[in-house]
């Protein structure tokens, strides 16, 4: 079992930054870590993963370049730092895990069967 549980929400004008953030339970470095989002109605879409310890990430085409993924093996946290923020971006915003030996983690959320609560992103132009 993993405990997730994201932190950092909030809301922010178009153009701005915010950081969100997602404290794991487990040292095990054969887990791969991401983020999705959601808005009401819409399927669950996958933002950015990362493979704690070998760094490996990957990105939605619709964040790259605006948004980082990074860890904190020390703390146990993966964050999500969102620059150039868009009203597009809206959304609420979810940490994902799955235990798994892959190099590269994907970005597919039937990949993932740890999930925090989620915190919620509004950007307004």
């Amino acid at each position: 079992q993993v405990q997730l549980v994201e932190a950092g929400g909030g809301s922010v004008l178009a153009g701005g930054s915010l950081r969100v953030s997602c404290t794991y339970s487990t040292s095990d470095s054969n887990i791969c870590m991401a983020w999705f989002r959601q808005t009401p109605g819409k399927e669950r879409e996958g933002v950015a993963s990362v493979k704690p310890g070998v760094r490996s990430t990957s990105y939605a085409d619709s964040v790259k370049g605006r948004f980082t993924i990074s860890q904190d093996l020390a703390t146990h946290t993966m964050y999500l730092e969102m620059t150039s923020l868009k009203p597009e971006d809206t959304a609420m915003y979810y940490c994902a895990a799955a235990f798994s030996t892959r190099w590269s983690c994907p970005i597919v959320p039937s990949e993932y069967n740890y999930w925090g609560s989620g915190t919620q992103v509004t950007v307004s132009s």
